[in-house]
């Protein structure tokens, strides 16, 4: 065993016995590099990564190559979901270096000073995909940093400034408000009309555009942005990028059509695409309903651990093989089922048709319920209801298969954007049991992340390193799960909670001098670049979110300094905004909230009379921000004790910004006051 014997990740656990002699990152192993003047290889993947596999079986586990590895080199491997930081730092050098984007396994050569010279992502064992053999590239690059030291030192002082200039932005003005129409035509030349999605393959679900399509059009009323996002979620429902028979949705689909997926399934999609599914279908979309329902099943049987907390992911191969988990033959599935399900599950997932995964069918739906239902001659309702008993006769037979390994980290971002689309699906769709889930993970991740006044990334039961620091995305996206939860369902000491990652936020990262917020906190290690992200990439930036949740919060609680930070994080980033509004959608949305907030309401009464008002509210077309506060809570700030509850009966309070208007004490009187404005 090596050195990762002790780490926390199960990624680097995988490599615990390669012969390969790895460190962690830490200061054992820069210096080591520094005393020797040797060059570090950083090799940096995850749990859940085919590719990762793949070069791990291909090299890591080969002696001859280990061998090369550990003459040459010191080697560190870092798992990229416990270190964020590093990843953002070493992807971004690896585009400066390349010029083309980066991914994971991602391998980086870099002096001892840390600095990064060279950078790939998956180097093959022997030469091929017009790559060389692993082998080759270390013995060429470790030559040539020995050659040509003054070159290299070079390129890293441009690389460094380079980096420089990506995360210490100069910053400006606030963006006019016109740059949001700037977006959402830049939006619409990607969008895909013909299968949804934007870009070509491989197709990602980008939540942080989906979610910004949902705000503006229900926000401004725009049909063409209604449009695609009714197209995109539709597809992807449709497509093998959702589990159709155990529920959730992979990280990623090869191709166009959203029906290959790589299987790997990740918590933090899956979070923010079940927030999106559960508000549309309680606007009468069945379609949504049917991806909401089994996908919560799939977290509660598959991703929940003991504390009420969420696992991170799937991996997406089993036994060796990618997908293995999840294909079928039609034979199979015809021994599995009645002639009337084997009827209308072979029509609607292709299955009378040719196979398209490698010989084996993926379920995908290649004809809609309701066309099968039509050449069947039987309702649509019925058609439904076999192919819901289809589906739980597979997954029930899916359940003797060699499971996917899982990664049981608990990771405290993920669990956020997780906890949030759970309190948003349980309000939508008035499902309590749903919320219970969200407020018990909440309860987990402050139990055991939260350790004497200071937040942690990540926590593995049994694990013995020592816990990462947490970073902005994880205080940023707790905030908004936390406000997520307090629209659903008051409760005082999660106000407290939210006002503390807020005061955090500032205390710790905020950028005191030009305004938004480093990925790091203050104490944080001293890395080559201390980054602040702006642009959106898989989950929604950190700045973004913070930017949208703090001027929620400071619009509720009446904060100037909430404010006045997102308002500076606006300003900073605005010249960034202003050139690429496509990559920032997260911060398009904090802008628009910044030039005109939504109608915020609080609502005060009895308990048993606060729901009726909340459902009035939910089927608002505008986004309305909504608190309903019992008449017998305490430890109100003064902001909301001052907004009393009457006697009897309910009073609302309709606040636009720092602007309250006179009570109301009628749903109708409510409503009309939300037209007025």
């Amino acid at each position: 065993m090596n050195r990762l014997a002790g780490a926390s990740s199960p990624y680097l656990l995988q490599h615990a016995d390669n012969p390969v002699d790895w460190y962690p990152w830490g200061e054992e192993a820069l210096e080591r590099a520094r005393r020797e003047d040797k060059p570090i290889l950083l090799s940096i993947g995850y749990s859940a990564c085919h590719w990762c596999h793949v070069m791990a079986h291909e090299s890591f586990e080969d002696p001859d190559t280990a061998a090369v590895m550990n003459e040459r080199f010191v080697n560190i491997k870092v798992d990229r979901e416990e270190r964020p930081d590093l990843d953002r730092i070493y992807q971004n050098a690896h585009m400066l270096l390349s010029q083309r984007p980066g991914g994971w396994p991602l391998t980086v050569f870099l002096t001892p000073d840390q600095v990064p010279f060279f950078a790939g992502t998956y180097f093959p064992n022997t030469p091929r995909h017009g790559l060389p053999s692993f082998v080759d590239l270390m013995t060429r690059v470790s030559d040539f940093l020995a050659e040509h030291p003054e070159e290299i030192q070079r390129q890293n002082d441009s690389l460094q400034q380079a980096l420089g200039r990506i995360y210490s932005p100069a910053g400006g003005a606030i963006p006019a408000l016109s740059v949001i129409d700037k977006g959402r035509a830049e939006l619409a030349k990607t969008f895909d009309e013909q299968f949804g999605g934007f870009g070509d393959a491989p197709k990602f679900p980008h939540p942080a555009s989906l979610e910004w399509l949902a705000w503006h059009s229900a926000r401004h009323g725009d049909a063409e942005a209604e449009r695609m996002l009714a197209r995109t979620l539709g597809a992807m429902a449709a497509g093998g990028i959702f589990d159709q028979v155990g529920g959730g949705f992979c990280r990623y689909s090869v191709d166009a059509r959203w029906m290959i997926p790589h299987f790997e399934k990740m918590l933090y999609d899956n979070g923010p695409l079940l927030g999106l599914y559960a508000e549309r279908a309680a606007h009468g979309d069945e379609c949504a309903r049917r991806v909401v329902e089994p996908t919560v099943a799939w977290l509660e049987r598959e991703m929940r651990d003991p504390s009420g907390a969420f696992y991170s992911s799937l991996d997406a191969d089993s036994e060796g093989e990618e997908g293995r988990f999840y294909v079928w033959d039609p034979e199979t599935v015809q021994a599995l089922l009645t002639e009337d399900e084997w009827a209308v599950a072979s029509r609607v997932w292709g299955l009378n048709g040719p196979a398209n995964f490698e010989g084996r069918w993926h379920l995908h739906e290649v004809a809609p319920v309701a066309t099968v239902a039509d050449a069947l001659g039987i309702d649509e309702a019925e058609a439904n209801t076999r192919l819901d008993r289809a589906g739980e006769r597979l997954l029930a037979a899916r359940e003797d298969r060699v499971r996917p390994h899982r990664d049981e980290k608990i990771l405290g971002a993920w669990n956020a954007l997780m906890i949030a689309g759970l309190a948003r699906a349980a309000r939508a769709l008035e499902r309590p049991e749903w919320l219970r889930l969200a407020r018990e993970a909440m309860t987990a991740v402050r139990e055991r992340l939260w350790r004497d006044g200071r937040l942690y990334a990540s926590v593995r039961e049994g694990a013995t390193g020592a816990m990462p620091r947490a970073y902005l995305d994880d205080h940023a996206l707790l905030l908004e799960a936390t406000l997520a939860l307090l629209e659903a369902e008051w409760d005082s000491d999660l106000l407290a909670w939210a006002t503390t990652l807020a005061d955090t936020l500032l205390e710790e990262f905020e950028d005191r001098e030009q305004g938004g917020f480093f990925f790091t906190a203050r104490d944080h290690e001293a890395l080559i670049q201390r980054p602040k992200v702006y642009a959106d990439d898989a989950m929604a930036a950190g700045n973004g979110t913070a930017a949208q949740v703090l001027q929620k919060l400071g619009f509720l609680l009446s904060e100037p300094r909430y404010l006045e930070a997102a308002e500076r994080t606006l300003a900073n980033a605005g010249p960034m905004v202003e050139q690429a509004p496509l990559g920032h959608m997260s911060l398009l949305t904090a802008l628009d909230i910044h030039y005109q907030a939504p109608a915020l309401v609080v609502l005060r009464g009895p308990a048993d009379e606060l729901p009726a008002w909340q459902q009035r509210l939910r089927a608002q077309d505008a986004p309305v921000w909504t608190f309903a506060i019992p008449a017998q809570a305490g430890d109100l700030p003064a902001a909301l004790a001052e907004k009393a509850a009457p006697e009897t009966g309910v009073r609302a309070y309709v606040c636009r910004g720092l602007q309250c208007a006179a009570p109301v004490t009628d749903p109708v009187a409510l409503e009309g006051a939300l037209d007025e404005g």
